[in-house]
């Protein structure tokens, strides 16, 4: 890449540097904090263009998914698609090459959701049976939850269809919970239900009387070997008539689980159950290794910590003691640096809407901000808040995150090599 051709981001200045790569481009966002809009080759970047920035999307109102050359500086492949939402946008993931670029999109006729395979380079496009959340990194596989259905415990991170088209599962659904589609064919089948994860999961899922609930997935993510996936579940108590936005409604009725198994539906594990996550707590992602997962827990009740648990639910424990958790944590492969973000309203955040991107040394606990940017949106809705989810790239050196400058969503990319040196 040649981030030359962007302008540098200077403000609060920067202890790496750091380019606005969508400097003439309005409402643009990159994915989420576990996938890397930047191509596996380095050559370029997919992010989400939203057609307004002050409202929530209709049903079958169009975004737009830009693919920018980071050699040339100018935006070189540009496909509209109706299944997107503010948070993840159109969940837009690249396969094992730059030849391969996944994003949902919505058939209005049907509201039928599906994923894309796109080639940015050539434009063909083949459509899949199931939709993305999350890509494999060798291309092959998709996986994603009921991506209608994640908007009855929170908007943003699925796709907007109209709510009668929904389905509502009352207890442990046969029929509903984790899709997985092979990009070769196209083809879909559900992995596992959500009646099969309560009935296979060891540990199990606790969940007392679970015919009593609303239990949807929403999370799901390969490791980075490919051979095994994080799934979240969320329920909370069935009503008379059915609720939307659990978050809005009582957040504090919504239990969460994190189940882990491999590709061929067997070690069904609860990692985190919600005796842990009642805590407080959020954002979990894999490990490099691919077999512990880290997160922000609240684990002793009385501050955020970053955490770390095995993929079978063994050894949860703090990864420091005396580092306060926030946003959105990864671990760097060195197992030696940690790197994230908060929202505007943690205590780690400025106050003023700006917040930091924590760099932390694990060995010492030593941290400092690398860089400071503003989130804060005029809109007074969640569902619009900018999060910078920070991502690395594939090579583990350059890291995207999205912030609110100059009135708009714009999204830059910073260059750790020095620090990662020192």
């Amino acid at each position: 890449m040649n981030l030359s051709k962007f302008p540098r981001y200077t403000e609060f200045a920067p202890q790496v540097p750091v380019w606005c790569v969508t400097p003439n481009l309005s409402g643009c966002i990159h994915r989420f904090f576990d996938t890397s809009p930047i191509s596996p080759s380095g050559r370029y970047m997919a992010v989400f263009q939203l057609p307004f920035e002050d409202r929530q999307p209709m049903p079958g109102e169009v975004g737009t998914v830009c693919v920018i050359d980071l050699e040339r500086g100018v935006v070189c492949a540009q496909a509209e698609t109706c299944g997107w939402e503010p948070q993840m946008g159109a969940n837009v993931n690249w396969g094992a090459t730059d030849h391969e670029l996944f994003f949902n999109d919505v058939t209005p006729d049907t509201w039928q959701p599906f994923a894309w395979k796109m080639d940015p380079v050539t434009g063909q496009r083949q459509a899949m049976e199931g939709t993305v959340y999350h890509a494999s990194s060798d291309g092959r596989w998709l996986i994603s939850a009921n991506m209608t259905n994640m908007r009855r415990t929170q908007p943003g991170y699925g796709v907007a269809v109209p709510v009668e088209t929904c389905q509502r599962n009352v207890g442990p659904a046969e029929d509903d919970g984790f899709f997985l589609t092979d990009t070769r064919t196209g083809k879909r089948r559900l992995l596992m239900s959500i009646a099969e994860i309560l009935r296979k999961a060891h540990p199990a899922v606790l969940m007392p009387e679970p015919e009593s609930y609303e239990i949807y997935g929403f999370h799901s993510k390969f490791n980075p070997q490919n051979d095994r996936v994080m799934l979240s579940l969320r329920w909370f108590p069935a009503a008379a008539e059915p609720q939307w936005n659990m978050f809005k409604i009582n957040h504090d009725a919504v239990r969460f689980a994190w189940v882990t198994m491999k590709l061929d539906g067997s070690e069904v594990h609860c990692a985190v159950g919600p005796e842990q996550w009642e805590k407080g707590g959020h954002h979990g992602t894999w490990f490099p290794d691919g077999q512990r997962i880290s997160m922000n827990l609240n684990i002793d009740r009385e501050v955020l910590r970053f955490v770390q648990v095995n993929h079978d639910g063994s050894e949860l424990r703090k990864i420091r003691e005396d580092v306060q958790g926030s946003g959105h944590p990864t671990v760097h492969p060195d197992g030696r640096h940690l790197l994230t973000d908060t929202y505007t309203w943690e205590p780690l955040a400025f106050g003023d809407g700006t917040i930091p991107l924590r760099w932390v040394d694990l060995k010492t606990g030593k941290e400092s901000t690398i860089v400071r940017i503003n989130t804060q949106t005029p809109a007074q809705d969640a569902v619009l808040r900018v999060d910078p989810h920070p991502a690395w790239d594939r090579s583990w050196r350059y890291v995207t995150f999205n912030g609110f400058v100059d009135g708009t969503r714009k999204v830059f990319i910073a260059d750790l090599q020095a620090l990662l040196e020192a």
